[in-house]
This record gives C-alpha cells, structure tokens and sequence, in this order.
C-alpha cells in the first residue's frame, strides 16, 4: 500500500503543481480583459466567460507591439515615448533601470546567463553553481587588480533572488552544462541532478 501511495503521489503532484502554476498564470493574464471595454468582453458577448481569453489577449498585444516597435515608425514613436518618460522624475530612475535589465536579460546579443559556472562560495571549501553575467564595467574595473567576472550567484529554491559577485577568473570553471539544467540543478536543492 505504501509503495502505490507514493507511487500515485510521484504521478499527481507534478501534475497538480502544473495545473495550480498554469492557473495562477492564465488567471493574471486574464486580468487584460479589465482593460476592455464591457461591451467588448466575452461575458457580453457570448453570455458567458472564456478561461484563458484574456491570456490570449495578452500574448497578442504583446506580439502586435514587438512588431509595431520593429519597424521604422514604431521605433520612431517608441524613442518619443522614451524620452517623455525620462523626463518625469521618479519614473525616468525605475523606467531606466528596468528597461536596462531587461534589455539584458531578453537581448539575443546579451551575455545574460549565457553559461554555468562553478564557483568556491561562500569560503574556499565550499563551492556553489552560478551564471556568467560579462565582466565589471565602470569605476569598478579601476579597483580591481587582475581579470574579474561577474558572476549570479541564485538562491535555493528560488532563483529570482541570489548574490552578485566579481570573481577573479582563475577562481570561477565552466562547466559542460546547459542553463536550464544548471537552474533545475539549482531549484531542486541538488535532487535533478544533470546528466
């Protein structure tokens, strides 16, 4: 009985996990639909609400300004709208920093955790997995003696918060993995180990 119990567990809560996180995220997205006038909405159109509408909605204005700011006039009006904004001033500091990472993260050309390091943290005995982020620009590289990398040390189970770090080069290896198996490496405590 025990080994068909966690055998059932092992099958339903991944599935149960999914469903809730697909949930969460379908129910935000549908909150686009608030933004549509009442007479436009499904409840009003049909008598009744589509699951998942306002998801769809979400992905297509999503698409349709990616593909308005790519062309000469949408980018164009996108450089206006930039310079409005950093003309206000408590939205110019979050809209600059905001935008700056997430050009870095989203950029085809950034080096965003393009690869998986191997790194002794946080003493010499210890080592820990982080993402190469480039090299130490600005006032910083002046104080730094040697050549230095930056390094993204994320935290367990969640790594959307971690510790930035300048690593000299020598101290950090690369290692023969992908990002997505670093970060699942990472998320379970070391329980999906890579292949």
């Amino acid at each position: 009985m025990r080994k068909c119990f966690l055998t059932g567990l092992l099958v339903l809560v991944p599935l149960a996990i999914t469903a809730w996180v697909l949930n969460i995220i379908i129910g935000t997205l549908d909150q686009s639909l608030l933004f549509v006038p009442e007479r436009w909405q499904p409840r009003t159109l049909v008598g009744f609400e589509i699951p998942g509408f306002g998801a769809i909605l979400t992905i297509l204005i999503v698409f349709v300004v990616g593909l308005l700011a790519n062309n000469l006039i949408g980018n164009y009006v996108l450089k206006l709208w930039e310079k409005l904004l950093h003309r206000i001033p408590v939205v110019s500091s979050l809209y600059g920093s905001v935008k700056q990472v997430s050009d870095t993260l989203f950029s085809s050309s950034g080096n965003a955790f393009r690869k998986a390091v191997l790194i002794p943290y946080p003493h010499a005995n210890s080592y820990t997995i982080g993402f190469l982020t480039g090299t130490p620009g600005g006032d910083v590289k002046n104080h730094l003696v040697g050549d230095y990398v930056s390094v993204y040390v994320p935290t367990t189970p969640n790594p959307t918060s971690g510790f930035f770090l300048m690593m000299a080069r020598e101290n950090v290896v690369e290692l023969d993995m992908t990002v997505d198996a670093a970060l699942k490496y990472i998320v379970s405590m070391g329980v999906v180990a890579p292949e």
